[in-house]
């Protein structure tokens, strides 16, 4: 049996915020992996169960859904516990999609799973989808009609109780056409040009010289 993997972002707490890619996923799938803060697993207060249980109601469709224990202590053996519980629930059902509220790249435990399930089980790894979802910044911007960045201006993200050194990712857009990039430096680039387009292509590493207005870089933290 093909396995596959779709970790889907649920956005900021409104169904309404879900994309067609999420839903899509969730009209595919066998299970729905939830991370409960519970550990009786149950959903009592759980916001990400609300939001799957409201998406399979508009969906019109019934699937399993798995509780797993997610205490939310930033302890790595949690992440192994999580990501083992993952890892069997993809031997036996041929399509498991695992719930993060907001945006999986954007301070969630989605990359800490898959850095496991990459040591553990690589072609599941390999095989896997992660879905991105509306931001709580990008929404609660909406809310209030206020632009979070115009212009020249940029844009700061930062945990407010850093447990360490914070390390900083940078993005970097709207760039000139026929630009040389040299003056970026140096680090883990990876270029996007034309995303979501025919002719889109993802480039692990900055590219010399801009082709296309819609090309972003993003120069990535380095992480241990």
């Amino acid at each position: 049996m093909s396995q596959k993997l779709t970790m889907v972002s649920l956005g900021p707490g409104d169904v309404e915020l879900l994309t067609l890619k999420a839903l899509n996923a969730f009209k595919e799938c066998d299970t729905i992996c939830v991370p409960t803060k519970s550990e009786d697993k149950s959903f009592t207060r759980s916001i990400t169960y609300s939001i799957v249980s409201e998406a399979l109601a508009i969906l019109g469709v019934d699937k399993k859904i798995l509780p797993i224990y997610s205490p939310m202590r930033f302890n790595p053996q949690d992440w192994e516990d999580e990501a083992d519980v993952i890892i069997k629930a993809c031997s036996i059902n041929e399509h498991v999609c695992f719930v993060t509220l907001g945006d999986a790249g954007i301070y969630s435990s989605i990359y800490y799973l898959l850095d496991i399930i990459k040591r553990k089980q690589r072609s599941l790894y390999d095989s896997c989808k992660v879905v991105a979802g509306v931001t709580s910044f990008s929404a609660a911007s909406a809310e209030i009609k206020k632009a979070l960045c115009l212009g020249d201006e940029a844009l700061s993200i930062k945990p407010i109780n850093p447990r360490g050194e914070v390390k900083t990712t940078e993005i970097l857009m709207r760039p000139k056409k026929e630009m040389d990039t040299k003056n970026l430096g140096e680090g883990d680039f990876y270029t996007f040009e034309n995303m979501y387009l025919k002719d889109a292509k993802i480039t692990p590493s900055r590219i010399e010289k801009v082709k296309h207005y819609m090309t972003l870089f993003i120069n990535f933290a380095k992480r241990n």
